[in-house]
């Protein structure tokens, strides 16, 4: 998600997870007087005031109001404002935003979808891959910590699956659309050469694949079902190509970043090759490092649906991921 989908969003909020609602009344014998001034009256905390500011302890950020899991731990940066600062929510359905004209100037506020909690402004301003910020207040948050021990047991609340289909642009365009992904960032691995620019790529020396790396919650869509996913809408049984893409650069390659994802990956393998005639030849090799590709290759589906390659090729893939698996795909885009 970036900062055109939110706006996009704003026009049509989506489904929440619940809903809950009380009076202000009954707010008010749940909440402390603080509490109720930001989260049910759109308040603000005094910077650098807040529990949260400076946490960054595994764990859940839940809404104060109706405990509706929000914000992650893993998606917490220190952005110096004096509030605690987020990349992505924990789920596109639990926040929803509206354009707030407050203090002579726009800006987008950001509300828990299930309650209507007030919990701060989102700005784009914040870091790669999404480039928001999202500015909670530490006093709308209620966080649930985890010890690392259950951290580790539960895979955090987003994982991170790094695959190769093909040109990079598809494998994105079609990831973008899964349920439960909230990043994918198109990049390089595989070879040996740090840093690599797209013309090195290209040459097809470098030993590096076009992949891309998907984040996502595991509660909400499995790495077996984004595997299952991903080798029906690519050719994992052709070496070194994808259709007029020809080259090692375009090897169906997945990368596991333990030993769990490398057994699902062998698992899913194995189950999917009876879908297919030919061998399936997808390289399974444990993830070193990754290597963002230039910008003007992040989002390119999203920002250039009009171009040949979009319409000849990825329109496909989507036509058919679409019509095989409505059921995993996020509901603005089914």
């Amino acid at each position: 998600m970036n900062w055109n989908d939110l706006l996009e969003i704003i026009k049509n909020s989506p489904t929440p997870p619940k809903r809950v609602e009380k009076t202000g009344e009954e707010w008010k014998r749940l909440l402390t007087s603080e509490q109720y001034r930001v989260a049910r009256q759109h308040g603000t905390e005094q910077p650098f005031s807040g529990e949260y500011c400076e946490s960054y302890s595994p764990g859940i950020y839940n809404c104060v109001c109706c405990g509706t899991a929000l914000f992650d731990s893993t998606g917490k940066f220190d952005s110096g404002t004096g509030w605690p600062s987020f990349s992505a929510p924990v789920q596109h359905n639990v926040v929803k935003y509206k354009f707030d004209n407050s203090y002579f100037m726009q800006r987008v506020e950001v509300l828990c979808n299930v309650c209507d909690a007030h919990l701060g402004h989102v700005f784009e301003d914040g870091p790669a891959p999404t480039g928001l910020r999202f500015c909670i207040n530490s006093i709308s948050l209620k966080k649930e910590e985890e010890k690392a021990e259950e951290t580790s047991k539960h895979h955090k609340l987003f994982d991170t699956a790094t695959l190769g289909g093909g040109c990079f642009w598809c494998t994105e365009a079609l990831l973008d659309e899964l349920d439960g992904v909230t990043e994918v960032i198109s990049g390089y691995a595989g070879g040996d050469i740090v840093n690599p620019t797209y013309r090195q790529i290209s040459g097809g020396k470098t030993g590096h694949a076009e992949v891309v790396q998907a984040r996502f919650n595991p509660q909400v869509i499995s790495f077996a079902d984004i595997l299952r996913i991903f080798l029906a809408t690519h050719d994992p049984t052709s070496l070194n190509r994808q259709g007029a893409d020809v080259g090692s650069q375009y090897r169906s390659i997945i990368l596991y970043h333990n030993e769990e994802q490398q057994q699902i990956a062998m698992e899913v393998i194995a189950e999917m090759q009876s879908a297919f005639d030919k061998p399936i030849v997808t390289e399974v090799r444990p993830f070193s490092k990754f290597f963002k590709a230039e910008q003007s290759h992040q989002e390119y589906y999203r920002s250039n649906p009009e171009k040949a390659y979009c319409q000849a090729v990825i329109n496909p893939k989507l036509l058919k991921l679409r019509k095989q698996f409505s059921k995993a795909l996020k509901k603005k885009s089914a």
